[in-house]
């Protein structure tokens, strides 16, 4: 994994996750999101902002977290994987870190069989993980997304 040179730090629940800031276009506070039939359980449907039309991930389906209703507190990343821009719908972002002072191992070096995750970092005495937007959506729910739109 190429090591970030700064990372966008959010919150899910209380957990910190990270993202490298290279990909990322802009943050956004909760827009309408409108359903998006056909399309993988982890994409909630489509949004629109700015003019950018983006399918918002279902970040805590993925990862097996609570599942929660949108709150116009909440925050979406709109960030650029491979094939799409995409939204990510987080509780909120935290801050911007510098990760040259930060050691970025890979995932596995900490736990086995972790998918979607491009890397680790310790900060504050938490482990952060770094999303791997590239690889986010396996290439069936790819398939989809893209029959869907």
């Amino acid at each position: 994994m190429k090591k970030p040179e700064r990372l966008i730090v959010f919150l899910l629940d209380d957990r910190q996750y990270a993202l490298d800031l290279s990909v990322v276009e802009m943050v956004v506070r909760a827009v309408e999101i409108t359903p998006l039939p056909k399309a993988p359980a982890v994409v909630y449907g489509l949004i629109n902002v700015k003019g950018i039309l983006a399918p918002a991930l279902n970040i805590r389906k993925r990862f097996n977290l609570p599942e929660k209703d949108l709150n116009l507190k909440d925050q979406i990343i709109i960030a650029r994987a491979k094939n799409r821009t995409v939204a990510m719908v987080v509780d909120a972002v935290q801050n911007v870190i510098e990760s040259a002072e930060l050691e970025v191992v890979k995932p596995e070096t900490v736990i086995d069989d972790l998918e979607h995750v491009a890397g680790i970092v310790k900060l504050n005495g938490d482990m952060v993980f770094i999303h791997d937007l590239d690889n986010f959506l396996y290439p069936d729910e790819e398939e989809m997304l893209q029959e869907a739109i």
